[in-house]
Parts: C-alpha cells; sequence; structure tokens
C-alpha cells in the first residue's frame, strides 16, 4: 500500500531485491529522493527550535560584527538555495516550457524535493543567526545535519556516476550538473561547521581555557587537549600551565548549587529525626513508670557509678550509631545538586551497552559470509566497515559516558570537601570535640574520595544487570539450555569469590591495624629523633618497628596467597564456563555440531559477560564501604552549629562588654566552668583577669567569643573584637599576611605596629624581612616571635575591644615590658581601646585600670589594685605568696614556650608549601585507604613542639634569603630503567624470571585452547550429515578443558611467584629506609618537614607494598594478551603482519605523548591536593581566631581557590585519559577493520573458522590496548616510589654508631671536660656558630651556661653529643678525644634532661629504660628521687601505665620529673641540663633543682640557663657571645667586674648584695 503511493509520488519502482542481488549492487532511484532525502531534512527540523529560540528571545540584538567563518556559511547556504531554486526551474521549464512535453509530466517528487530543500536552506540560515546571537561558537546539530546530508548524498552521486560511464554520455545535463554542485557545496559546509566560530572577545578567555572554544568534533574527540599533551612532552608540566575551569566545574558554582538542594533536605531529615527521638522518648517515660523500684534504686547509687555509666553510653552509641543524628538526606543532596549529567551519562551509558551487542551478531555475519563461497564480495566489505562503524560510536559514547562520570565524580567530591569545610567553620564546641582535626581532615579527604570513587561507576548498578540479562538471550538463541551449564558455573564462583572477598577484608583491617601501629610509632620516632639521638636509644626503637613490621608483611603474604586464589579462579571462569556450556551442548544431541559461527559468537557474547560478572561485587564492596561514610558525613555535616545568640550586639548599652548572671559551660549538658558572672567593662579601660591555673581565665575569653553554651544569662559586646590566644596561631603565610589578616595594607599604620611590638630587631633577621615564608604551625619562628605575630595582628585589626589571653608569658621579661609600655599599658598604642588582658605577670597589675580575681569559676573580687591589695582577699593573699620569688623569676623568664633561644634567628622557610611540609601528613589520599591516614595525621596536627624542631641551626647572619626547607624534589621526566632494575634485584633474578616464564607459558595455553576450538569447529564442515563419533567429541572436550585449567594454574603459580617475590622486595625496601633514616644526621631533620619523612614510610612504602605488585601483574598479562592476539590475526590472514608496522607506531607515540603528560598531571594533582588539607588543618586549629576576627568569609573563599587550583589539575587528568582511550580504541578499531577486511580478501584461502578466530581475537584488543597503557602508566607512576624510598636510603650517614676504638669500661671516671680550639657549624654553607672555644672544666664542678639568645649555648651541649661535628679543635673528655669513638658509646656514657620532655606512647618503664637493662627496684627508686613515686604507684597499671602518644596524658611538671628519673637511672658521670623553665611551675622546679644539687652532687653539671637565679649558686658561670667565650668565672667574681654578666643580672634585678642573701 505505501510502496505503491511512493512509487506514484516518484514516479519509478520503489524497491526491487534484484537490485542487490548481482556484484554491483545499488538502490532504486524512488528510496534515493524519498527515503535519503527525508532523513536528514527531519533531524534538522527536530533539533531547529532550539536554534530559532534565540532569536524570539534575544531583545539585547548581538550586533558584534559578523566574522568571516559565518559570513562564509551564510553565503554557501544562500547559494545552496539557489542551486533548489534552479532545480525547482528546471522542473518547472520541462513541464511548462514552450517544447515541453505534455504527455509525460515529472513526478510529484520532482517538485517536493526542490521546495523541501528551499526551506531548509531558509531555516539553516536562521539557525546560522540564531547561534550568532547566543554566542555559540558551533552546533553538534548542524554538523550532524550536514553529515547525514553528505553520507546520504553518496548513494545518489555514485548512481548517477555509474549510468554516465555506463552509457558514455550524460542524460540530464542541467540535474546531473545542479547535483554536483550542491554536492560540493554541502561538503563546503560540513567541513565549514567543523570550524569553532569563536568571537574576538573571546580569544583570551579561550587561551586560558581551549575548551570553551571547542568544536564539536573537537569535544568528542577530546582533540583540544592536544596543545597540553604536546607541551607535557616536550617540557614538564608545572601548575601555571594549567588552564582555568569551566563555570560549572568551579568550587564556588558547585558549593553553591550544593548547598541550595542540601538546605531543605537536611531541614526535613532534621524534622524526622526530632519525632523519632519524641517517639522515643514518649516509649521510654512508658516503660519507666512500669518499672520505678528500679528507678529509685538507681538514684540512690549517687555519684560513683557516673563514669561507668558515661563508659557504657559510650559504648551503646557505638553500636546504636545510626540513631542519634539526622540521617538518609546526603544521597538526595547529591542526587538533585547533579540530577542534569546523572541523566547525560545514563544516556550515553545505555546507548553503549546496546551498541556492544551488535558487534557479535555482525561477528556472525561475517563467518557465515565466508563459509558461503557464493555470496558476493561486495557484502563481506560491507560487514567490515559496520564492524568498524559500529565500533568507532561505540567508542565515542564509551568516552562519552566516561567523562561525564568522572566529571561527577569530582564534583561530588569537590561539593563534599567544600560542605564540610564550610561547616567546620561554624561547628559548635560539642560537635567539633567529637571528631579530633585529623578526622575531619579525613572527611575531607578518605570520605569524600570515597563517594568521588563510587559515582565513577554508579551506573554499573543498573548497566551490569542489563547486560548479563541480554548476554543470556542471545546465548540462550545461539546454544540453547546448554547455556544454563556455563551460567551454573559462573553462579557457583559467586560465593567462592564472596568467602574470598570478606576473609581479604579482615586481613585488609588487620593490615591496616598494623600500618596504624607502625606509622604511630614512626611519627613518635620522626618527633622525638633528637631524644633517640641524645640518649643513643634508636636500636631499641628501631626493633620495635621492625617487629611490627615482620607482623604486616606475614598479614600481606596471606593477603596476597588469596589474592592469587581468587585469581586462580577469575582465570579459569572464562575457560570453565564456555567449556561447561559447548560440553553440554555437543553431548546433549548428535545433532548439536559446534559450527564456527556458534563457537565464536558464544565466545565474544561470553567475553562481553565477564565484565559485568567481575564488577558487580566489588561495586557492592565499594558502595558497602561507602555506605559507612555517608554515614560519618552525614553526622558530621548535621552536627550542631555554634550558637550565634550567646553573644549579643546591643548598642543601646553604654558599657563595651557586659555579662548579666553568665553561667557557661564547654558542653551543653556539662556542668558550668564559670558560674553566676556578672562584670561590666567600660569603653577603653585596661582590665587584667588574675587567678591561679585553671581558675577559669581562658574559659572566660572563651565565652566572650561565643565559643561555650551559655546556661543561664547572655552578653554583650559593644564593637569589633581581636583575639590574642595563649596559644600563638600562625598561617603558613608571610610574615606580613600574618600581620595583615586580610586587612588592606596601610604602610604607615604596619610600621608603628611593627615597632611597638618589638618586631623591627626580628626582621632584621629574617632572610625576607617581612616577606619571610612561615612555615607550618609557625615552625621558624621561636615561641616569643610567634606570640609578638600574634599580637600585632590584633593591634593591626583595629579593633574596639581586645580580648588578650596571656600574650606575654611566651616573652622574655624585658621583652614583655616593652609589649606593655609600648601596646597594651596606659600609654601604648591602644591606650583607647577596651583592653581585656588575662596575665600571671605581677609587675603589670600596679598600671591597670581593674582586676577581676576569679577563683574556680566564679569572679571573686574586682577592683583596682590598691583597693584589692588593702581588702586583704584573696588577691592580696595571692600576691603575698608569689610576689617575691615571682618577681624575680619573672624579671629573668625567658618564658612559656620559649623553644630554644637559637630558634629565634632561624633562616626563615622558603615555601613549606606546595610538596612540602603541608604534602605530607595531614592527609594523603592514599587511594582505598582511610585509616593510614589516621595514622599519618598524628604528626602534624598535633602541636608540634618537639625536639627535632626546635631548630638549632644557629645564630650566624643568616645569608640572604636563606631557605630553611628545601622544596622537595619532585621527580619529572621519565622513570629511569634504573629504578625497575633496582626493583627488580630486591625481587630476586632468579623470581623475576621464573615469573614471565610462566606468564608466557599462560599465553600460549589460551592462545592454544583458541586454536583447538577454531579447529574443533571444522569438524562441522569435516562430518557434514554424518554421525559425529563419540570419540571425537571426548577428545575434543577433554583437551579443551585441559587446556583452560591450565591457563588459570599458569596464572596462579605465577601470581604466588610474584608476591613472595614482591613481598621480599618490600621487606628489603623498608629496612633500609628505616635503617638508615635512623643514621642520618640531626641536620637532616632540621631541614626536611616531618611530614616529608613520614611521607616515606607511609605513601610510598605503601605503594611498593600493594600498588607495584598489582601494576606489575597487569602489565604482564595485558603485555602477553596483546603479542596473542597479533599472533592469531598473522597466522589467520599473514597480510594484516603489514598493517601491524604503522599501527605500533601510532600506538607507540599516542602512548609516549601521554604518559609524559599525564604522569606530571597526577603528580600535580597529589601535589596540588596537600594544600588544601594543610588549609583545612590550620583553619580548624584556629577556629577561635577566625570566628573572633570574623574572618569566615574570607576562609571559605580562600578554601574555593584552594580545591579550584586542584580541580585544574584533576579535569585534566580526567581529560587525559579519555583523550588517550579515544586514540587507543581508534587503533583496536582499527585493528578491527584490517581483520576483517583481509579475511574478506583472502576468503578463498582461509577457512571460516579461522576468520571468527581472527575477527573475535580482534574485538577483544581495544580494551586490551587501553588497559596496556593504563597499566604501563600506572606502573611508571607507582615506580616513582622505589626512586623515593631510595633517594632517602642514599642519605649520608651521621658517624659510626660503634667504632674498633672503644673506651673504658668505666670512662668517664672523673668527668674532666676539655675544649681545645673548638669551631663548629651547622651545615657546611653556613658560618661558625662556635668560634675556638677553648677551656677546662674540672671533675664534678658545677658549670653555669649564660648568653643572650643566640650565643651559641644549645649548639655547646649538640657539641658533646657530637649532634653536630666539629670543624676544627676537639673535645676531650678524661682524655679521651669523643670524635674517635663511636656514637653510642659517646652518648651512652652522658646524661642530659633536655628542655622539652618528649616522651613515647608505651608503658612508663619503657620510657624510662627502652632496653630492660633496669630491675623494677631500681626504677621505683629513681621515681622516688623524682617525685613521682606517689603518682605512679597510685596508677592501676602501676609502672606498665600507658603513656599517650607525645605524652599527653601527663602534665607537663610530671614529664619533666620523667625526663630527670631518666637522668638519675643512667647516673653518668657528667649531667648537661637544658633547663626547661618555662614548662614548669615554680614548685616543680625547686624540686628538679634540689633532686640535682642533691643526687648529682659528684658528677660534673653543666647548665644551660634561662634564669640566672638557679645558677648563681654555680662554681662557675660560662658567659657566651656570638659564639665566643667572653667570660669564665665564679658569679661573684663576674658581679664585681662589671661586664656582660653583670649587666644581664642588672636586667634581671640581680645585684651583688641580692646574690649574698641568696
Amino acid at each position: 500500500m505505501c510502496a505503491a503511493a511512493l512509487e506514484e509520488y516518484c514516479g519509478s519502482i520503489f524497491w526491487n531485491v534484484s537490485y542487490l542481488k548481482r556484484p554491483d549492487p545499488d538502490l532504486p532511484l524512488c528510496v534515493e529522493q524519498t527515503v535519503l532525502v527525508w532523513i536528514p531534512l527531519c533531524f534538522l527540523w527536530l533539533c531547529a527550535p532550539w536554534h530559532l529560540l534565540a532569536l524570539c528571545q534575544s531583545a539585547n540584538v548581538n550586533t558584534k560584527q559578523l566574522s568571516k567563518l559565518y559570513i562564509c556559511k551564510q553565503l554557501v547556504a544562500s547559494l545552496l538555495f539557489l542551486t533548489a531554486i534552479a532545480h525547482l526551474g528546471v522542473t518547472l521549464g520541462e513541464d511548462f516550457g514552450p517544447n515541453s512535453d505534455q504527455s509525460s509530466k515529472n513526478a510529484a517528487a520532482y517538485y517536493a524535493n526542490p521546495v523541501l530543500f528551499a526551506v531548509t536552506w531558509i531555516l539553516v540560515l536562521l539557525c546560522h543567526e540564531g547561534l550568532r546571537r547566543e554566542g555559540a561558537i558551533d552546533s553538534a546539530s548542524i554538523f550532524l545535519f550536514w553529515l547525514l546530508l553528505v553520507v546520504c548524498d553518496i548513494f545518489p552521486f555514485q548512481t548517477l556516476l555509474r549510468e554516465a560511464l555506463r552509457l558514455g554520455e550524460v542524460r540530464d545535463v542541467p540535474r546531473f550538473s545542479l547535483f554536483y554542485i550542491s554536492f560540493g557545496l554541502k561538503l563546503i559546509s560540513l567541513v565549514l561547521s567543523t570550524v569553532a566560530d569563536i568571537p574576538p572577545e573571546a580569544k583570551d578567555l579561550i587561551k586560558k581555557n581551549p575548551e570553551a572554544g571547542a568544536a564539536f568534533l573537537s569535544r568528542i574527540t577530546f582533540n583540544w587537549l592536544n596543545s597540553m599533551v604536546l607541551k607535557g612532552y616536550k617540557q614538564p608540566l608545572v601548575q601555571e600551565d594549567m588552564w582555568d575551569l569551566n563555570e560549572s566545574d568551579s568550587t564556588a558554582f558547585i558549593n553553591e548549587r550544593f548547598q541550595h538542594f542540601m538546605k531543605p533536605e537536611l531541614d526535613a531529615a532534621r524534622v524526622r529525626f526530632q519525632n523519632k527521638m519524641k517517639r522515643k522518648l514518649f516509649q521510654n517515660i512508658h516503660s519507666a513508670q512500669e518499672d520505678p523500684q528500679q528507678n529509685g534504686l538507681s538514684s540512690g547509687l549517687g555519684k560513683r557509678e557516673e563514669r561507668g555509666k558515661k563508659e557504657d553510653e559510650k559504648k551503646k552509641k557505638d553500636n546504636k550509631e545510626e540513631e542519634n543524628y539526622p540521617n538518609s538526606w546526603l544521597i538526595t543532596t547529591i542526587y538533585k545538586t547533579f540530577k542534569r549529567i546523572l541523566i547525560e551519562s545514563f544516556c550515553f551509558k545505555l546507548l553503549e551497552d546496546v551498541l556492544t551487542f551488535v558487534s557479535p551478531q555482525l561477528l556472525k555475519l561475517m563467518i557465515s559470509f565466508t563459509q558461503d563461497k557464493s555470496r558476493y564480495a561486495w557484502e563481506g566489505y560491507l560487514y567490515a566497515v559496520l564492524l568498524m562503524v559500529v565500533a568507532l560510536l561505540q567508542s565515542l559514547t564509551l568516552q562519552q559516558y566516561f567523562q561525564r562520570c568522572h566529571v561527577l565524580g569530582m564534583k561530588v567530591r569537590t561539593a563534599l570537601m567544600a560542605a564540610v569545610y564550610k561547616k567546620a567553620l561554624v561547628v559548635s564546641n560539642d560537635t567539633r570535640k567529637e571528631s579530633t582535626v585529623g578526622e575531619m581532615v579525613n572527611l575531607m579527604s578518605a570520605d569524600a574520595q570515597r563517594f568521588n570513587d563510587v559515582t565513577n561507576f554508579i551506573h554499573l548498578l543498573w548497566s551490569c544487570p542489563l547486560q548479563i540479562i541480554i548476554s543470556i538471550v542471545f546465548l540462550w538463541l545461539e546454544l540453547g539450555p546448554s547455556v544454563l551449564a556455563g551460567l551454573g558455573v559462573m553462579v557457583l564462583i559467586i560465593p567462592t569469590n564472596a568467602v574470598l572477598a570478606t576473609k581479604a577484608r579482615k586481613l585488609q583491617i588487620e593490615n591496616m591495624n598494623f600500618k596504624d601501629k607502625r606509622m604511630k610509632i614512626m611519627n613518635e620516632i620522626l618527633n622525638g629523633i633528637k631524644i633517640l639521638k641524645l640518649y643513643a636509644w634508636e636500636p631499641s626503637f628501631q626493633k620495635q618497628v621492625e617487629d611490627i613490621r615482620g607482623e604486616e608483611l606475614k598479614v600481606m603474604k596471606k593477603s596476597a596467597y588469596l589474592h592469587s586464589f581468587s585469581i586462580l579462579t577469575s582465570c579459569c571462569i572464562p575457560a570453565l564456563v564456555s567449556l561447561a556450556t559447548f560440553a553440554i551442548f555437543v553431548s546433549v544431541s548428535n545433532d548439536n555440531v559446534l559450527t564456527a559461527e556458534r563457537a565464536f559468537t558464544s565466545i565474544s557474547l561470553f567475553n562481553i559477560l565477564r565484565a559485568p560478572l567481575a564488577m558487580l561485587p566489588m561495586l557492592i564492596a565499594s558502595i558497602v564501604q561507602t555506605a559507612v561514610s555517608k554515614k560519618r558525613l552525614e553526622k558530621f555535616l548535621a552536627g550542631e552549629d555554634i550558637d550565634s545568640d550567646i553573644v549579643r550586639q546591643d548598642p543601646s548599652f553604654n558599657t563595651a562588654v557586659s555579662i548579666c548572671d553568665g553561667s557557661f559551660a564547654w558542653e551543653k549538658d556539662a556542668k558550668p566552668l564559670l558560674k553566676d558572672v556578672n562584670l561590666d567593662i567600660e569603653p577603653g579601660r585596661l582590665v587584667a583577669v588574675v587567678g591561679a591555673v585553671g581558675s577559669g581565665k581562658s574559659s572566660l575569653m572563651s565565652a566572650l567569643l561565643g565559643e561555650m553554651h551559655s546556661t543561664k544569662g547572655f552578653i554583650n559586646i559593644g564593637g569589633s573584637l581581636a583575639f590574642v590566644p595563649q596559644q600563638a596561631w600562625i598561617q603558613n603565610a608571610t610574615l606580613k599576611d600574618n600581620i595583615l589578616f586580610g586587612s588592606p595594607h596601610e604602610e604607615e599604620n604596619f610600621k608603628k605596629v611593627i615597632e611597638a611590638c618589638a618586631l623591627a630587631p626580628d626582621l632584621e633577621l629574617l632572610p625576607g624581612g617581612d616577606l619571610t615564608e612561615i612555615g607550618e604551625k609557625g615552625i621558624n619562628l621561636s615561641g616569643g616571635q610567634k606570640q609578638r605575630v600574634s599580637l600585632a595582628r590584633a593591634v593591626y585589626s583595629q579593633a574596639d575591644i581586645y580580648l588578650l589571653d596571656d600574650p606575654l608569658s611566651a616573652v622574655d621579661s624585658h621583652v614583655g615590658k616593652h609589649l606593655f609600655e609600648n601596646v597594651i599599658g596606659p600609654n601604648g598604642l591602644l591606650k583607647d581601646k577596651t583592653r581585656i588582658l588575662v596575665t600571671h605577670g605581677i609587675s603589670f597589675l600596679p598600671y591597670v585600670d581593674e582586676i577581676v580575681v576569679l577563683e574556680n569559676g566564679v569572679i571573686s573580687e574586682v577592683g583596682s589594685y590598691e583597693n584589692l591589695r588593702a581588702s586583704g582577699g584573696t588577691f592580696s593573699k595571692f600576691l603575698d605568696t608569689y610576689a617575691t620569688e615571682q618577681r624575680n623569676q619573672r624579671n629573668s623568664e625567658t618564658g612559656e614556650g620559649q623553644d630554644a633561644e637559637d630558634i629565634e634567628l632561624f633562616p626563615g622557610g622558603d615555601n613549606a608549601q606546595p610538596d612540602g611540609a603541608s604534602e605530607d601528613t595531614v592527609s594523603l589520599t592514599l587511594e582505598q585507604e582511610n585509616s593510614i591516614r589516621r595514622s599519618q595525621r598524628n604528626g602534624s596536627v598535633r602541636l608540634r613542639r618537639n625536639n627535632s624542631l626546635t631548630k638549632s641551626a644557629n645564630a650566624d647572619e643568616p645569608q640572604k634569603g636563606q631557605k630553611l626547607i628545601e622544596k622537595e624534589t619532585m621527580e619529572i621526566g621519565q622513570v629511569k630503567l634504573a629504578v625497575f632494575l633496582q626493583y627488580l634485584r630486591a625481587m630476586g633474578w632468579g623470581y623475576s624470571a621464573m615469573v614471565f616464564l610462566i606468564y608466557f607459558i599462560q599465553t600460549a595455553a589460551f592462545t592454544g585452547q583458541n586454536l583447538w576450538l577454531s579447529d574443533w569447529t571444522s569438524d562441522s564442515v569435516e562430518y557434514y550429515n554424518m554421525t559425529y563419533p563419540s570419540w571425537k567429541r571426548d577428545t575434543r572436550v577433554g583437551v579443551f578443558g585441559a587446556l583452560g585449567v591450565a591457563q588459570g594454574l599458569f596464572v596462579f603459580f605465577g601470581t604466588l611467584l610474584l608476591a613472595n617475590a614482591s613481598i621480599d622486595a618490600s621487606r628489603i625496601l623498608h629496612s633500609r629506609l628505616l635503617n638508615n633514616i635512623l643514621r642520618v644526621p640531626m641536620v637532616f631533620f632540621d631541614t626536611t618537614p616531618i611530614g616529608r619523612v613520614i611521607n616515606r614510610f607511609a605513601k610510598d612504602i605503601f605503594t611498593i607494598d600493594e600498588a607495584i605488585p598489582a601494576s606489575l601483574r597487569s602489565c604482564l598479562l595485558c603485555l602477553m594478551s596483546v603479542l596473542g592476539t597479533v599472533f592469531v590475526i598473522c597466522m589467520a590472514t599473514p597480510f594484516f603482519a603489514i598493517v601491524i608496522i604503522p599501527l605500533a607506531l601510532i600506538y607507540f607515540f599516542v602512548q609516549r605523548f601521554y604518559i609524559a603528560a599525564s604522569r606530571q598531571l597526577r603528580r600535580l594533582d597529589s601535589v596540588s591536593r596537600s594544600p588544601i588539607y594543610s588549609h583545612f588543618g590550620e583553619t580548624v586549629s584556629g577556629l577561635s581566631v577566625i570566628r573572633a576576627y570574623k574572618h569566615q568569609e574570607r576562609f571559605l573563599k580562600h578554601n574555593e581557590v584552594t580545591i579550584d587550583e586542584n580541580l585544574k589539575s584533576i579535569y585534566l587528568r580526567i581529560v587525559s585519559d579519555r583523550w588517550l582511550a579515544i586514540r587507543l580504541e581508534f587503533v583496536g578499531n582499527l585493528v578491527v577493520f584490517f581483520a576483517a577486511l583481509f579475511a574478506v580478501i583472502s576468503r578463498d584461502s582461509i577457512d571460516s573458522n579461522v576468520v571468527g578466530l581472527s575477527v573475535s581475537y580482534a574485538l577483544n584488543v581495544t580494551q586490551t590496548l587501553n588497559w596496556l597503557v593504563m597499566t604501563t602508566s600506572a606502573l611508571e607512576t607507582n615506580i616513582v616510589a622505589v626512586e623515593r624510598v631510595n633517594e632517602y636510603t642514599q642519605l649520608k650517614n651521621e658517624a659510626d654508631w660503634v667504632t674498633d676504638t672503644r673506651p673504658p669500661q668505666m670512662w668517664p671516671e672523673a668527668g674532666r671536660v676539655h675544649f681545645e680550639n673548638y669551631k663548629v657549624r651547622y651545615r657546611p654553607e653556613l658560618d661558625l656558630v662556635l668560634h675556638g672555644i677553648t677551656c677546662d672544666i674540672n671533675s664534678t664542678e658545677k658549670i653555669g651556661i649564660v648568653g643572650r639568645t643566640g650565643a651559641g649555648k644549645s649548639s655547646l651541649t649538640n657539641c658533646l653529643f657530637r649532634i653536630i661535628e666539629a670543624a676544627e679543635g676537639r673535645i676531650l673528655i678524661d682524655d679521651v678525644d669523643i670524635a674517635t669513638i663511636g656514637l653510642h658509646d659517646l652518648r651512652h656514657r652522658l646524661t642530659i634532661i633536655p628542655q622539652d620532655p618528649v616522651l613515647f606512647s608505651g608503658s612508663l618503664r619503657m620510657n624510662l629504660d627502652p632496653f630492660d637493662k633496669f630491675s623494677d627496684e631500681e626504677i621505683w627508686r629513681v621515681l622516688e628521687l623524682s617525685h613521682l613515686k606517689s603518682y605512679v604507684s597510685g596508677l592501676q597499671e602501676g609502672l606498665q601505665h600507658k603513656v599517650a602518644e607525645g605524652g599527653e596524658n601527663l602534665s607537663v611538671g610530671q614529664r619533666q620529673l620523667l625526663c630527670l628519673a631518666r637522668a638519675l637511672l643512667r647516673k653518668s658521670r657528667i649531667l648537661i641540663l637544658d633547663e626547661a623553665t618555662a614548662a614548669v611551675d615554680l614548685e616543680t622546679d625547686n624540686l628538679i633543682q634540689n633532686t640535682i644539687r642533691k643526687e648529682f652532687s659528684d658528677c660534673t653539671v653543666l647548665t644551660i640557663a634561662h634564669r640566672l637565679h638557679s645558677i648563681m649558686d654555680s662554681s662557675r658561670v660560662m658567659v657566651l657571645d656570638a659564639g665566643k667565650v667572653v667570660e669564665f668565672d665564679s658569679p661573684s667574681n663576674l658581679l664585681e667586674k662589671e661586664g656582660h654578666f653583670y649587666a644581664m643580672a642588672r636586667d634581671a634585678g640581680i645585684t651583688l648584695e641580692s646574690n649574698t642573701n641568696l
């Protein structure tokens, strides 16, 4: 019916099969005039409305100048319009012209088509204009329209040509010429539509982001990345080379969208949660009423149970995790935010899945074509081309899908990171208590990364089942019910895999525990490395680490064996499945013969089936992991915000600060710390807050900042705040940025502040002046400098009210005086502002307007100094007790946290950023390993006040711009072959060769199996119409199965061997690294951030343990598989060998280009990740400061910029992977095409089974090629870890621990020390620190060593222990030159009580005696002497009491006493005291001094004094100045002499008289 109408419309026959049944087929004219015209036109008409919308909408017509490209496009379209009119004219002329033949009129098509075309060309003109107004650079739909048009026109093109050639003349000249003219014009249009029309104003934008200017063709093939790949090939890429992000990929945009959807979702979840809690409460009340007796009883039990109850509650909390926060809102928020990209990727995936199943069907047609020699050759060529086209389409859709998914993953991660950061800025103290800084960083790194990984593959949830179902349907059509046998095998394997997976999971957890343990101990070793060196304790700790490592490797071995087993199953699956299926198929009935089309179609379907079956369990496992992350994120993001109503800002109050009847607690339900506080402070007053330790002074500050929960009352603040915390918070930025803190720079004001805060002399000493980069946590500033910078920040901010939390305690007394006079006091810079000063310094109290005295959280007195003095209350008692002692102490005190005087002049770190100190720890995104991160963060998140950072790179004039922290070397360029060889050597050459050989045999078995199959299928021809003998059948099945099992076993053995070898390599590399790190000189730790070293032990060792063996294995398997494929295709069609070389060349170049760029992009990604986490860690530790200054917005912006920097490299990395995949798949598609093409060409000489074999192999090669590049580049990226570890195993060591010359057993007996022209420098390139010291110290003398900051006092002790080696001269102890004996012999015989008490986690006993040399009695004795016995015997575990990391569960005083106990235990003849005054209260200090006087009376004692008081009773005092001994005599003689010492004593308020009184 339809055909008849069409035939009338065209005036010719519509369809006749005879057109195709000949060697040169063609389409009937009618089809060419109807179907082939309508397809492209319909496509355009459907797409046009979108482009025309712009014409209707835009009122602001884009009247910019017309580009040349636009004019050309419009010109060509107009010419086409003219050809259409001409066509119509020709037809009209023929029908109605003067010499027209009235009997035969032209058919309707000759009128309709030109009209249709004319309308279409007008539409095209309008579309072009619409696009121009939108400002679009090109249009996919218009490109596709031209493409369809040209493809459809190829048929009439060849029809007309063939007809003309056949007849020898052109029948219809006007139409013939018009057709070819319009065809030419269409071709030109097609070419023009591939070019992007970039407006001149967008040129700059496109330089920074070429994607914005990429045309459709360039977008689908990722051609716009070419310039970056080329650049990466020529030179290593750096962060500056990265292109800008698209607006929609930027953090700010993503975060805004995410927050927009998150708010309603979270609110709804909170409502659900509250209703749930109400119901629960109701039930509880209900059940409580039923059981009144028990209630009474429990309340009677009193307070004793409280603690136990709390612990129980905690346990319950862990069990019932899901119940105490609003949940199930995160996933919906993510879905709503990224709905569009999800739907797009869904469509691409669906299309790709459908296309996947077209290839096997084409393969089937191809095989049946080669079997039937009577068919025309053109069919074969058609199939070859179709195979190629389908493969191309599949590649394009797959890559678009991957691109969408990876970008989605990146966006989800970004949204979560930004949300966590934003939350952290407003989070309440309760929520903050629940998660440490490290855990918050983990949310940002590990948990966000989990989401990223899952969203990459989220569509597989529906796609895998879909693929499985379709495969099974097609297999059923091929082989009938015997498919079920193969399927049965697959299903049976699943539980085996599940068992293996759970087992592996357990081992994984166990492994992570060992890793955590090892990292924790490494972290402590590195943090306390100086103590280990001073006490010569390295061997003990090395053994601890090695033991843990041994356990860890045992677990690793187990999991490697498990893994080999699961590889055995996964390798045998395909073989077993096809074996089961084919065996059942041929044995069910004799009619079932295995033909080539059946066998190879089934095999390619089985191959398709492998991927979804392997992916599903992995996907489910990773979803389970993500569910944990989801809980953690929901809990944190739904946590309470800080209550902004506690602090009001009501201008009607006439006070600066008012607290009305306020009680404040740190947690919601806790007892208030500050009770019934009433306080009014007038504007412009200076108020001091005093009280004993723990009386609530700092809490009062926190309450004023709104950081505490108010149980009653309120606070009113009139004006803006500035806050100086007790522990200065310094950012990793320049000194200037730390002071400006986001305010605009005003030179005059800045100078004034610098002067007032006594920073001017420091700036002269810092290498870069105020532009010196400060390392993380202010690592290259001394305690005093940090505090002054913190104060300067407050002063510069010009706020109305200043909260100063004991800023004067960390500075020297004379500096304190200066700060009080010039900044805080009645004549300082802040004299007109309101100042609230928490202080311990009694000397300042007479000058303040008002004093607030706190006692146990209650204000006991308020008044002026005189009034309180007179009233005889708490305050006057406090003064009487402390006045004399403290005034003396205060004057000479160097103060809290003055971590080493030498640090003051420490050359400033140039750059502790990119791969530097921040790379490290806070958290490295090791792919799935969350807990390793946990162990690392301890390194950098804890306040790092440890000795190794009390850097004593001494006070010489630093050379200009000297770097403190060397920038970490980031390897560039290709990884050297030597590194691979190093790894293979560590594995063992024998192992390496064996593994290679076994994998080779495995490939041979695989290829053999398929060749056997192809031979088997030829039986169907041989025994055509005969009964198939059963012996033959059994042989076929048997050999096929044997070869299948053989390859599984070979892979199993190969993997086992590889596992053993790689574990050996891990062991060797780790112990080399550890061994060397413990032997490098101290200088190395002074110039290398701990995080960087930890990184070697964590991330790099992890890579060597897990990633390298895996990528080595995949690499080998892929390589073998590719070689096997090429071999089979060449064997089937020898012609193919000709194409191999050009294809291999293309492949090689693409791969080399890609690897160069990709490697750098990966490195840039990890380098730019670190600043995100370190900035986050910094923000969390400085929250109170940021909130006090109200700078949350600025920090949010900074975070967005930091994340964006990271996204730039991530985005390009994603695209570069796609860039590669498209190109490789193109090579793969060519392989398929040529394999098919040569099979058609030589079909007379080869069998159909061989064709099947070669084409089905070729179909697989695309994937394998892709994998090969991925795995080789992963291997190259990972092997860098070996390089990095080796770098640290080749560091120069310090002197030997034990040498051949050993000192006498009892040495040193007398304890005489003799310096002989002793000179020393810290590093070869620096100046001398000690300039030729010569002096004698006699047996049992007590020597005090004094000097201004940086005079070289600490250097002297470092020399005695040979922490730094002599540049010239020598030191003799009891006539033994210390440079001639081993370091451990020396260090074991000296004792030091260091400035910072460093403890290690472990038992108390281990901290005193790590080598178990002493008996318990001896240990109890020294504990008694160091006044700790009562404390330790009161502990439940006594000596086995666990010390927390860094000794955090002991007070600073107790830690100091433990260090004294260590010294007493060693009891050597020479004791060095690096006075730790800052850390200890007066009482502890007296205890220590007395014990030392008594117990060490017969020893030589050298005391480095920070307070002159403690050394006034020494036998002699050595005064150092700039590395020389300027005075050396008894204290009284020195005072009479009125030299250096006299001046220092006078500053400290010590005179000759007061000394004699002492």
